[in-house]
């Protein structure tokens, strides 16, 4: 028996060198290499995993005019928000992996997902980290009690593609893949190489039986799906889940999407009934707000063709320390940095000796140039101690000049903020030419080209 040997294999992107190395040579990344132990290799007859009748669909070759675009099915998930992220709904063939943290939602909106549908399909719940009888529980916790929902509690893949060649379920839900495991590898499961090979074992099955597969999937520390980087090249689509444990509402994205765009989100309320829809998440999310407080200022964004609005609030308060803190939750701290400087270089604002932290209400990321205006605002009535009328609302990208910036789709914004009540609006005035073929507008827009002109609003 040949003696086992140490390799040293990349977390990121599953490169493998005989020794350790600080820098991965094919991603660039750092400190990525764990070492792992692999004993002789398996025989050549269960070096793969055996499927019981060989029952993989020959391809045949066809050219691009013969395919027809109809053959392309999706099922709707009866979850709207679910089916705007993924572009119209799953499309059959595909491999979705979803991704958050632990404890966000994500076996909760594959249960939810199982009641639409199992009214009309055959769906296979595949769960490697809980027994039938546990998800039997959750699942009466949640009211799912459709009839059309087969549960396999099991961590075997090759018991697992055989289950879905015998069967042939119209949809399959894996729980996690973190667990999975071919048994002619022996490396533990949740390794590299395990999460992989068992990954192409499952597009394998969806391609070849036009099955549609969803994955659920780990995160690591940093936030980014456990396993080798190539996991994310591999699926057909990647859904992360983004929220906070202490904040009620989740965020479904698609940072990968080959049927739909990946800009589109979708919002939830997490309850004791599990995920309900946010449809208007600028009403939830501005909903609550003070009337008359300094440092509040609201801005919109553009997720996808959805325009959301957001409260931003700011607190510039006189530091106790040598060095003043900043903090910035829900705005990129850089560029709050970037701003300070501009609001002290070009307007004439101190903040050398001032604590300063900006906060964005519900647990929404800012990264919309658009959001540049109104954090300079809240910047400005928390210094001044001056509330921004509760009917005004802002949009603008601020230049290192402290010129106003237009940005892209301000018509769609204008309309969203007039939708939800605010009279007045500061606009950059380079697209004014863009809200002149408006039709309706009720709002007083106030054009402005520097930050002065938009402060002088304040006064």
């Amino acid at each position: 028996m040949a003696k086992p040997r140490t390799q040293f294999v990349c977390n990121q992107c599953g490169y493998e060198t005989v020794k350790w190395l600080g820098r991965c040579p094919e991603c660039g990344n750092w400190n990525c290499f764990e070492e792992v132990v692999k004993n002789a290799p398996a025989p050549a007859s269960s070096s793969k995993i055996q499927i019981e009748p060989q029952r993989w669909h020959a391809q045949q070759i066809r050219s691009l005019q013969e395919i027809n675009e109809d053959d392309e099915i999706r099922f709707y998930t009866g979850i709207g928000e679910l089916d705007r992220v993924l572009g119209g709904g799953i499309v059959k063939g595909s491999l979705v992996l979803l991704g958050g943290d632990p404890g966000i939602g994500k076996s909760t909106l594959l249960l939810q997902i199982c009641e639409h549908l199992g009214k009309e399909l055959t769906i296979l719940y595949v769960s490697g980290e809980e027994s039938a009888r546990q998800l039997k529980l959750r699942a009466n916790r949640l009211n799912v009690k459709t009839e059309g929902l087969l549960v396999l509690a099991s961590t075997d893949v090759e018991t697992v593609v055989n289950t879905i060649l015998a069967k042939k379920p119209d949809l399959v839900m894996i729980d996690s893949i973190q667990t999975m495991c071919i048994g002619s590898i022996t490396s533990s499961p949740g390794s590299i190489t395990q999460v992989r090979e068992s990954t192409n074992a499952f597009l394998r099955v969806a391609k070849s039986e036009d099955i549609p597969i969803l994955i659920v999937g780990h995160v690591n520390k940093d936030g980014a799906i456990a396993g080798p980087k190539v996991l994310e090249h591999i699926v057909d689509c990647v859904l992360y889940f983004e929220g906070e444990r202490n904040i009620s509402y989740r965020i479904l994205r698609a940072v990968k999407n080959r049927y739909g765009s990946t800009n589109e989100i979708g919002m939830f309320d997490m309850g004791d009934e599990g995920l309900c829809e946010v449809p208007n998440p600028s009403l939830t999310l501005i909903s609550g707000r003070p009337q008359g407080v300094s440092g509040s200022c609201v801005a919109c964004i553009l997720e996808g063709s959805r325009p959301i609005l957001a409260e931003v609030q700011a607190l510039v308060t006189k530091t106790g320390f040598g060095t003043p803190r900043r903090t910035a939750n829900g705005f990129d701290y850089n560029r709050m940095n970037l701003l300070l400087a501009v609001l002290e270089k070009r307007a004439g604002f101190f903040f050398g000796t001032l604590d300063v932290y900006i906060n964005v209400v519900g647990g929404l990321r800012l990264d919309d140039p658009a959001a540049d205006l109104p954090v300079a605002l809240s910047l400005v009535s928390s210094l001044r101690d001056r509330a921004v009328d509760d009917d005004l609302i802002a949009f603008g990208e601020i230049g290192l000049g402290g010129e106003i910036r237009s940005v892209h789709n301000l018509a769609e914004r204008v309309k969203e903020a007039q939708r939800l009540g605010f009279c007045r609006a500061i606009v950059p005035k380079s697209a004014m030419s863009q809200l002149a073929q408006l039709r309706g507008l009720k709002m007083e827009l106030l054009p402005v080209s520097h930050i002065k002109e938009a402060f002088a609003v304040l006064s």
